[in-house]
Order: structure tokens, then C-alpha cells, then sequence
């Protein structure tokens, strides 16, 4: 099994490896140290899961980057044999990614956190430590796999084999020099096979649940957490920290009704507006420069095109003109056809073959070509067609 890609992997003896205390993590960990690499495994502690919910809400165990998921990490290192360290990254972890999470959506955008965690937290931090113990790899227990291109030299980011766990949609921002050091264990195996493979290592978390929770919102109630934490995390230089309340309002204008804050809202809601119409409506724009949500029926969700912004090349070096692709505009979403091309200011437009729903700003669009990704970036505000 290839877990990796470059130089001969035998003669790169130690291996940094993110420990989440879940079964994938510690998975790839006993593959690794099966195939005898040197390991050293890390946590990082991003949130402390006991920062009260809502009120009245007691701690919960279980969620990702809490105390059992630190003991279920330590345990399987000392199991398979292993050094392991937690590091603490909560202020750092709130600054690049609850930070950003809090303020997209106050201003109108839909995050998502788990590629800034990736990008900024775990793949940084965890080459930063690699260097520090004396690791020429990194791993973790993503599901993706990296190969070289012979041709061209490059380091390429491949979906997983097992499809219904591919994560390459959350590692778009990878650099080259990131994935050169880069090990992906899974990239080859289905979620059945890790679980068999963690029963034959005696691991105790074989039959661990995945998480399936933004990390810090374990309830899912995005809207509840940025209410509560506003305050806290968002950046008060203008003196107020009050979530605004606005108009909501059809695509020519018309008043419908009142919302309690854009954070509420994202393109392609359409449970808790609460309005009565003939038929269902749906989110179709966010207006934060009027504190307004726009609404209209289902058929006014569809777009041809989309603007992406602070994208990140990986199976080239650059976009020099129009390229075919699949391309996915949430990591649920099935991908679609377009052509890409690029924009005088660095931008990318995406073109679609049919029209698309929901494109959300502030999303990541991820650019495929069969398995491969060709890199990505992140969905820009459409010009409001309300003044």
C-alpha cells in the first residue's frame, strides 16, 4: 500500500501523525507503524468543548477535540507504542477560524471552517512540530490520496478511492510544499476496511462513531453559537457588538416581512423564514450592506456562473486561459461542468454547463478533473442586482 508519494518512504523514518483520538487517525497510525515508520503523534487542542452551549446546556463528550478524544488518542499510542504529545492551539484556532466563522456569516457569507482548520491550523502546525521532533513526514487520517506527476514534477491531490469518504474537497488549499511531506494512509481503503483494520490492532476505538459536528458547534445551531460568542470573537471597533435586525424582501423589493440577523440565513433556505407564500421560498441573496435578506422561488436559485477568489493551484501552476472541469460548490453538492477561466484581477470565473443552486458566497468551489483536483478558492458576492 502506497501511503504517500515522492522518495522511497522506508528511508524517511519518522513520521509526525495528527492523533484525533477517532478511529481514522488511529488507523492510519497502525498502518504506519506496521510498515515501520517511526512515529510521534500529536494532538492539537483547538476548543474547549467545556465553553457552555446554550443555556443550561451541560458539556458533551464524544464531540471532536474534547477530553475523551484526548484520552482515546493517548491510549492508542501507548498501545501501538508511540510518543505522544498534546499541544494547545485554542487562541490561535479562535483567531483564524471561529473568528472568520463568526464574522462570514454576521456579513452576509457561508463558511466553511474545516478548510481553514486544515490550511491554518492542522497542516501548518503540524509540519512546524514534524520539524521540532526531527520528522521528515507528516500523516494524518484524511481520506485522499497524493501522487507525483512524473511529467511535470507536480504533487497531485487525488479524491479518495472510497468516494462516500473523500475529503479532497477540504484540502484544496494545500501547497506543493505541503503535500511533498504529506502521508494519507486511507487513501486506498472504505470506511469497513479502517474498522476492520483498527479490530486487528486491538484498537478501542474500532467502532467509534465519526463526528459529524463543525468541531465548536457541536449542536449544530450555528445561529445560537454566533449569538452567544459575538461578542467574544467578533471585532467590536465600531463600538456596537448587536447582531442587526433587517427587512426581508422579494427580488423586486418588496417588503414580506423581518428577520432577526443575517447569520440566520444562508442561499437556499428555505425552513424559517416565516412567511406565507403561494408557493415555497428560498433564500436567493444576502444584502449585509442593507441588512437584508432577499427570497424568491425555487427557480430564481439557479446560476450559471459564479466569481472565485484566492484560489489555489495544484495539478498546475497557473490558469493561462479556459480549462475544462468538474466543479463543486459545496462539499455535498455533486459536482458539475463548467469552463474556468481567468480574470484580469486573479479572480477565476466559473462558467456552468446548467444552471446551478444555491452557490453561496464565501464557500469553497473545488476544481476536478477525473480523479484529480486541479485546486480551488473561495465563492465571491454576486453583484446585488437591489440597490
Amino acid at each position: 500500500m502506497d501511503a504517500g508519494a515522492g522518495a522511497p518512504l522506508r528511508k524517511l523514518t519518522r513520521v509526525a501523525i495528527a492523533m484525533s483520538g477517532g478511529v481514522d487517525s488511529s488507523t492510519a497510525a497502525a498502518i504506519l507503524k506496521e510498515q515501520g515508520f517511526d512515529l510521534v503523534g500529536f494532538s492539537m487542542q483547538l476548543w474547549d468543548q467545556k465553553r457552555r452551549g446554550a443555556a443550561g446546556e451541560d458539556y458533551r463528550s464524544g464531540r471532536c477535540c474534547s477530553i475523551d478524544d484526548l484520552y482515546d488518542a493517548r491510549n492508542v499510542a501507548a498501545r501501538l507504542r508511540f510518543p505522544y504529545y498534546v499541544v494547545n492551539f485554542q487562541k490561535a484556532f479562535e483567531q483564524m477560524v471561529v473568528r472568520s466563522f463568526v464574522e462570514n456569516y454576521r456579513n452576509g457569507l457561508t463558511p466553511s471552517p474545516c478548510v481553514l482548520c486544515n490550511s491554518h491550523m492542522k497542516f501548518d502546525r503540524l509540519l512546524e512540530m514534524a520539524a521540532e521532533v526531527e520528522a521528515s513526514r507528516i500523516a494524518t487520517g484524511h481520506y485522499a490520496r497524493i501522487e507525483r506527476d512524473p511529467e511535470s514534477g507536480r504533487y497531485l491531490l487525488l479524491r479518495a478511492r472510497d468516494l462516500n469518504k473523500d475529503q479532497s474537497y477540504f484540502l484544496f488549499e494545500l501547497t506543493q510544499e505541503q503535500l511533498a511531506k504529506t502521508m494519507f494512509p486511507l487513501g486506498d481503503l472504505t470506511k469497513s476496511q479502517v474498522r476492520r483494520i483498527a479490530r486487528k490492532h486491538a484498537l478501542d476505538v474500532a467502532d467509534k462513531p465519526d463526528s459529524q459536528e463543525i468541531c465548536f458547534v457541536p449542536d449544530g445551531d450555528y445561529a445560537g453559537f454566533i449569538e452567544r460568542h459575538y461578542r467574544e470573537v467578533a471585532d467590536s471597533a465600531s463600538g456596537s457588538v448587536a447582531l442587526p435586525e433587517g427587512e426581508i424582501v422579494d427580488a423586486r423589493g418588496r417588503v414580506l416581512g423581518q428577520h432577526r440577523g443575517l447569520h440566520r440565513y444562508t442561499i437556499g433556505q428555505r425552513r424559517g423564514l416565516g412567511i406565507a407564500h403561494s408557493q415555497p421560498l428560498y433564500v436567493i441573496e444576502l444584502q449585509p450592506e442593507h441588512e437584508r435578506v432577499v427570497v424568491g422561488e425555487r427557480s430564481q436559485l439557479g446560476r450559471r456562473s459564479c466569481r472565485v477568489v484566492r484560489t489555489n493551484w495544484i495539478s498546475i501552476r497557473e490558469l493561462s486561459g479556459p480549462l475544462r472541469v468538474h466543479a463543486k460548490v459545496r462539499s455535498r453538492h455533486q459536482e458539475a461542468e463548467a469552463t474556468i477561466n481567468p480574470l484580469a484581477d486573479g479572480s477565476v470565473h466559473v462558467g456552468f454547463d446548467l444552471p446551478q443552486f444555491a452557490i453561496a458566497p464565501g464557500q469553497a468551489c473545488v476544481f476536478y478533473q477525473d480523479e484529480r483536483v486541479v485546486g480551488g478558492g473561495w465563492i465571491a458576492r454576486h453583484p446585488s442586482h437591489l440597490s
